[in-house]
């Protein structure tokens, strides 16, 4: 990749698909409340759809968090508890094999079924095929991943990549620098990332910023059956 396309990507493109991310999101919930919803076709078709919606989404959460710790936590804080870059690398690779493979195995199957089902099709949108067709790839690419990641035992290129995503989100200089020497692999998973960052609004991703937190907390509902 070349010096412009390495400054493109990795220093100015991760604003402009945070821009959108959010202000994107609030246009829609303005314009087009009635659509920020998830859109669920399990009534269309209930065979399967539990489990693969089930993993997939719990796999998902998980990488979410996982990158996002991993990614943003200063060295210095895995440091003061013994953790050494090599020793936090096989944690990330071994959790992000499993949530990945879970969320793959899930995704692949809703991905097949909005193909290959006519009801799920009719119900839904070109973006949805779209939006979970990406998800997968990234998936992909994440577990892809993994097998580059093992060649570089002491955790260089997880601290490179540790590096840029803090210098980006602390608005510092030389963020695609970090990443200017790692394998292509890693910036495609990049790139694709942000990119979804980008289309959010225009999904039903969307849905994800209503996530009812406040069901962890609530008590019990009592369901009897009329007499």
């Amino acid at each position: 990749m070349s010096q412009f396309w390495n400054h493109f990507f990795f220093g100015i493109y991760p604003y402009i698909a945070f821009a959108v991310f959010c202000i994107g999101s609030v246009v829609r919930f303005d314009y087009e409340p009635y659509s920020w919803k998830s859109g669920s076709s399990q009534f269309l078709r209930r065979r399967g759809m539990l489990l693969a919606s089930n993993a997939f989404h719990v796999g998902v959460l998980l990488l979410l968090f996982g990158h996002f710790v991993g990614l943003l936590t200063p060295h210095e804080v895995y440091g003061a508890f013994g953790l050494t870059p090599a020793a936090k690398q096989v944690l990330a690779m071994t959790a992000g094999a499993i949530a990945g493979t879970l969320a793959a195995a899930g995704g692949l199957f809703l991905l097949y079924r909005r193909l290959t089902d006519d009801r799920v099709s009719a119900a839904g949108s070109p973006m949805d095929v779209v939006i979970l067709a990406l998800l997968v790839v990234q998936l992909g690419l994440g577990l892809v991943s993994i097998h580059f990641s093992a060649q570089h035992p002491d955790g260089s290129a997880m601290l490179a990549l540790a590096g840029w995503a803090q210098t980006v989100v602390t608005f510092g200089s030389g963020a695609a620098d970090f990443v200017a020497g790692v394998e292509t692999v890693f910036k495609l998973h990049l790139i694709l990332g942000m990119t979804i960052f980008l289309v959010f609004p225009f999904t039903r991703l969307v849905h994800i910023w209503s996530m009812p937190l406040s069901y962890l907390g609530r008590r019990y509902q009592l369901v009897r059956r009329g007499g």
